[in-house]
């Protein structure tokens, strides 16, 4: 049944219903089709206001970490800090970093991954860095953070799902910790 709402109206359910879509099933699962139909509109409109599925993608996934908590810790235990914040992240951003890693075969997709990648996990930590390596530092720890989410969310490691999660922080923030403290 197509919408008779308003342009807004249907452009909001439109977005809505690709948020919802894309995190629970990925961007290349996501059809148009899907899409009109979940905002119970014609697939011509989805286009009509977005112009294509992957700038409808780039509109609705936005990956927004709560970074304030690294600044509240000392230096010496931001390894620690970020394996927690990392551990802690909620089933929306897991949805929302799946989908742009699945959609990263489409360069306007993975140009945002890049850019959210930058602004989220890089940017922050090397403002808490100091020495000239500072920013191989930062770019360091945010690989390995993504590896982390890699192996929890996309590889679904059972071993590490399984794990103490007391533990876990102990030792990925260990390991991040050797890549965040300067060499003297």
């Amino acid at each position: 049944m197509l919408q008779t709402g308003s342009g807004s109206t249907t452009r909001d359910a439109i977005h809505e219903a690709a948020a919802r879509l894309f995190r629970d099933q990925g961007f290349a699962r996501t059809t148009v089709r899907r899409i009109a139909a979940a905002a119970g509109t014609d697939p011509a409109l989805v286009i009509r206001h977005f112009k294509s599925k992957e700038l409808l993608f780039l509109e609705t996934m936005h990956l927004a970490v709560d970074n304030e908590p690294l600044f509240d810790v000392p230096l010496e235990q931001l390894g620690e800090r970020l394996a927690e914040l990392l551990l802690d992240l909620d089933g929306t951003a897991r949805g929302i970093f799946l989908a742009l890693v699945h959609g990263s075969g489409e360069p306007q997709i993975l140009d945002r991954l890049r850019q959210t990648h930058e602004k989220t996990l890089i940017a922050p930590l090397r403002d808490r860095l100091r020495g000239p390596d500072a920013d191989l530092r930062a770019r360091l720890a945010a690989a390995m953070s993504g590896g982390l989410l890699y192996g929890l969310w996309v590889a679904r490691d059972e071993g590490l799902l399984g794990a103490d999660r007391k533990e876990l922080i102990r030792r990925y923030g260990a390991l991040l910790q050797e890549v965040l403290t300067p060499r003297e």
